[in-house]
């Protein structure tokens, strides 16, 4: 269950994405327009894993980030900056494919071991404001005769592939997206 406050981000979360992808090789400048996001659970509760869909021109990227109260040693090349969250204080933004955390999320769901968080929208009080579905819902898919790995072999180093760039990838086992007007591949094994 994600619990997500309401309240107040400086940057916002499209500034931080912008940011995002104007400072890496792979991204893009141009009008920014968010499809939606999703989210995974941290087990341990620590880290903030949430994933968008962005599309600049004819092309959608996939922003997974990792949101933690600390900065993380030895980290530096998958920080994207920091924001002021109005409940939660100071949290560092890193690139989710940089994070362990987010990572093993990305595993557990190949695997079939780990959904899409249901979120709970909560007031700066803490008390359960709405539950919210996400604007981005995942599935998995896994070819006839095939079976998804186990989350130990990916841990193991069992290739798998998270795109960057919506399109065009494809394997036995397939997480897919769905958003308001399209739907894509976003990992494979």
């Amino acid at each position: 269950m994600a619990i997500i406050y309401q309240a107040e981000l400086t940057p916002s979360k499209p500034e931080i994405l912008r940011s995002f992808l104007t400072s890496r090789s792979w991204g893009e400048t141009g009008e920014l327009e968010v499809l939606g996001a999703y989210r995974f659970d941290d087990p341990d509760g620590e880290v903030g894993v949430e994933c968008h869909l962005v599309r600049v021109g004819e092309t959608i990227y996939h922003l997974p980030l990792a949101y933690r109260a600390e900065a993380v040693d030895g980290a530096e090349d998958g920080l994207i900056g920091t924001l002021q969250h109005s409940v939660l204080g100071e949290r560092f933004v890193y690139d989710g494919l940089q994070d362990e955390v987010a990572l093993d999320c990305f595993r557990r769901a190949l695997s079939g071991e780990q959904q899409q968080a249901d979120l709970e929208i909560h007031s700066a009080d803490g008390e359960l404001a709405e539950r919210r579905s996400q604007s981005v819902t995942l599935s998995l898919e896994v070819d006839e005769g095939e079976e998804p790995p186990t989350a130990e072999q990916l841990l193991d180093g069992e290739p798998f592939t998270i795109v960057r760039t919506v399109g065009g990838l494809d394997g036995t086992v397939r997480l897919v997206a769905e958003w308001s007007d399209g739907t894509g591949v976003l990992a494979a094994f």
